[in-house]
């Protein structure tokens, strides 16, 4: 697979009931969480969570101006 190949791996934490624990990258996990919100964040505009804008320069547009507002706030 070309995940692996480009040295990607998870960063999911293991349940606290599995009987073999894994070990993970707790700060890698704290950043993915902020990435996680911020796409949520996203879906709260509806022209982007339904990607209404199809040309490309317009839909980057729309990300920017929602990225700034949700910054802004």
């Amino acid at each position: 697979m070309w995940i692996v190949e480009r040295g990607t791996e998870a960063v999911i934490p293991p349940r606290k009931n599995r009987k073999i624990q894994y070990d993970y990258d707790r700060a890698i996990y704290k950043q993915r969480n902020v990435v996680e919100r911020m796409f949520c964040r996203f879906k709260d505009w509806r022209r982007i969570a339904t990607r209404f804008d199809r040309n490309l320069k317009n839909f980057m547009g729309a990300i920017s101006l929602a990225a700034t507002v949700i910054w802004w706030l």
